[in-house]
């Protein structure tokens, strides 16, 4: 055997290698990781009904097929902007720099705030909120304030969110496992509404959402830093009315979102019934009736 293979090499003759087949007698039905059985070419992986995830899809996808899918334009004007104080910025010594392009004038030393671009940003940012609620996202409001801490906690309460109104520790969102325990989950957005602390510094929270890639929103005044807020919305983060109006315009939203999800899950659900009823073949009477 050994002098014949040199021989039928130069033929071009080629001994096949030797290949392992699987038992006749192998359980079939039992998948491994790829998704095929023992014994069999091929099969299809377990997964869950087409059905269920073209309905999931269909329902998550149908607020993008719209610019404004949960009207938040009709929720505030330029008016009541100005009518809650919206406006009013820091004296001009106050200024930061990075602010200079949302700033309207300023009258006797007080810096203005261009309403216009308030109303714009604000649209955004209550939009992609929108957004974040109907996908039930988890939504933070954070803020150092003393004196709207209850107005936050009880916004955030009556909307089904959360809020984080006292001192924020560092690392609270870049080192979550270890402080927090394992397989805690993130926050989906933050939202600020002030971006400062109470010693007029900026937020740890928007330093470490910025390197967690958690998305946020701001209220930013005429002396903070909005570069590292994902929607800054430049306003008065100061007087009570500007404070009240945000707050009420959040809550609206977030609720306004959760029930659009449930209006459109059992719209969709419906007519997938009807569409599954209509498919199915009709029962043939029993002999009896």
């Amino acid at each position: 055997m050994a002098v014949a293979l040199p021989r039928l090499l130069r033929a071009g003759v080629r001994p096949r290698p030797l290949r392992l087949h699987v038992l006749r007698s192998a359980t079939r039905g039992t998948a491994g990781p790829s998704g095929r059985t023992l014994g069999s070419a091929a099969a299809p992986a377990v997964s869950e009904p087409e059905g269920s995830n073209d309905l999931q899809d269909r329902i998550l996808s149908e607020p993008l097929k719209h610019s404004d899918f949960f009207n938040v334009k009709e929720l505030f004007s330029v008016r009541s902007l100005f009518d809650a104080r919206v406006h009013l910025g820091h004296k001009a010594g106050c200024r930061h720099r990075f602010m200079e392009p949302y700033i309207f004038g300023s009258r006797l030393g007080q810096d203005i705030i261009d309403l216009e671009q308030t109303a714009a940003h604000l649209q955004l940012a209550l939009n992609f909120t929108a957004h974040v609620a109907y996908r039930k996202g988890i939504v933070l409001f954070v803020s150092r304030h003393r004196q709207f801490s209850y107005l936050i906690e009880s916004m955030a309460r009556d909307c089904g969110e959360y809020a984080h109104t006292r001192y924020f520790k560092g690392g609270l969102l870049t080192n979550a496992p270890l402080l927090l325990g394992p397989g805690v989950r993130l926050p989906d957005l933050l939202i600020f509404l002030h971006t400062l602390n109470n010693v007029f510094e900026p937020h740890v929270a928007v330093r470490d959402a910025a390197k967690m890639n958690i998305p946020t929103v701001g209220i930013v005044d005429t002396n903070c830093n909005p570069c590292l807020v994902t929607y800054p919305v430049p306003g008065n983060d100061d007087s009570p009315l500007s404070v009240q109006l945000f707050c009420r315009l959040f809550q609206t939203t977030v609720n306004r979102a959760k029930e659009k999800r449930r209006q459109v899950e059992a719209l969709y659900r419906l007519q997938h019934q009807e569409a599954a009823g209509g498919q199915a073949p009709a029962v043939p009477p029993s002999s009896g009736t």
